[in-house]
C-alpha cells in the first residue's frame, strides 16, 4: 500500500487542491443542486473547478444540466476509457465525471471496482484548483469513503424533521466511526435568513450535546421561484438567472469556499484524496 500511495505521488503532479465533498443525510434537500451552482459559481470566479458526480448509481448531474454524455464511470471500471476520457464540458468550462445513471452495477461496486475508480483520479493531468464531489445521499460505503477523503464536508439541510434527524446521523456516523470532526452547514430552499441560522442552531444543540465536532455555517439559498424554473429547463440558476435571490446567494457562498485555506500537509493534494480513498477501500 506504501508502495502504491509513493507512486500516485510520483504520478500526480498537480499543485493543491481543495477537495470538497457536498453530502447530505437525506434525499430531495436540493444537494446536487448546490454542487453544480456553487461549482459553476466558483468557475465564474476564475478557478479551475471539477465536478465529480460520486452517486454511483443513480447519477443526475449530467441530467441536471441536461448534458449527455456517451462515456461515464462504468467505461473507465471496465477499462474501456480513462478518467481523463470521459469528462465532459459543463457550463462557464466546468469539467464534469459524470456517473451511470439507473445502472445497478455501479451501485453495488467491490472494493477492488471502487478502488479503481478511485486510482483514476491520479491519471489526471489537467489543472484543477477544485474537486466537487457530489456524494450519494445517506450514509453509504461510498459516501463515506469520499467524504472522509475530502478537505472540506458540506452537509445540506432543508427545514424538515427529517432532513435534521439524517444529517445528525451522518454527521455521527463520519465523527464517531472515520474521525471527520469538521463540517459545514449548509440551510437550503429556507424562506427567510433566520429560518437558515435556526435550522443550524437546532443541529448545533444537538451535536454541541452528543458528538465532539464543529459545525460551521456556511450559509442559506432561499426557496426560489427561479431555482425551480432553472431545474425545469435543465439549466444552474446561476446561468440562466444570474440576479435572482438563489443565484446571489450561490455567488456568496463560493466566495467563501474560495477562501478556505489548504492544509499545509498532503491532505491539501489530489494525490492525498486518492491515496486516503484507497487505504479506505482496502480496509473495508
Amino acid at each position: 500500500m506504501s508502495d502504491q500511495a509513493a507512486g500516485l505521488r510520483r504520478m500526480t503532479k498537480q499543485k493543491p487542491v481543495q477537495v470538497i465533498a457536498v453530502a447530505s443525510g437525506k434525499g430531495g434537500v436540493g444537494k446536487t443542486n448546490v454542487s453544480v451552482n456553487l461549482s459553476i459559481s466558483m468557475v465564474e470566479a476564475g478557478k479551475n473547478v471539477l465536478l465529480l458526480d460520486a452517486d454511483l448509481g443513480l447519477a443526475n448531474v449530467d441530467l441536471l444540466l441536461g448534458l449527455h454524455s456517451e462515456y461515464n464511470l462504468s467505461h473507465v471500471i471496465s477499462g474501456e476509457r480513462t478518467l481523463e476520457e470521459i469528462i465532459v464540458a459543463g457550463p462557464e468550462g466546468l469539467k464534469i465525471v459524470p456517473a451511470a445513471s439507473g445502472t445497478q452495477m455501479m451501485s453495488e461496486l467491490t472494493p477492488a471496482q471502487h478502488a479503481g475508480v478511485i486510482r483514476a483520479f491520479s491519471e489526471i493531468n489537467m489543472p484543477i484548483d477544485i474537486l466537487v464531489v457530489d456524494t450519494a445521499a445517506g450514509i453509504s460505503d461510498g459516501v463515506v469513503s469520499f467524504t472522509r477523503a475530502s478537505n472540506e464536508v458540506i452537509v445540506v439541510v432543508c427545514n424538515e424533521p427529517t432532513s435534521l434527524t439524517d444529517a445528525y446521523a451522518l454527521i455521527k456516523v463520519l465523527s464517531e466511526d472515520h474521525g471527520v470532526q469538521r463540517f459545514n452547514i449548509l440551510a437550503n430552499m429556507i424562506r427567510s435568513p433566520k429560518e437558515g441560522l435556526n435550522l443550524f442552531a437546532k443541529l448545533s444543540r444537538v451535536t454541541d450535546q452528543y458528538l465532539d465536532v464543529t459545525l460551521d455555517y456556511l450559509g442559506a439559498i432561499p426557496n426560489d421561484e427561479y431555482l425551480v424554473k432553472a431545474v425545469k429547463r435543465q439549466h444552474a440558476v446561476v446561468q440562466s438567472y444570474p440576479q435572482s435571490p438563489s443565484a446571489l446567494a450561490f455567488r456568496k457562498i463560493a466566495k467563501k469556499v474560495i477562501n478556505w485555506p489548504l492544509p499545509e500537509q498532503a491532505g491539501g493534494h489530489l494525490e492525498f484524496f486518492v491515496e486516503r480513498l484507497i487505504q479506505y477501500s482496502a480496509a473495508g
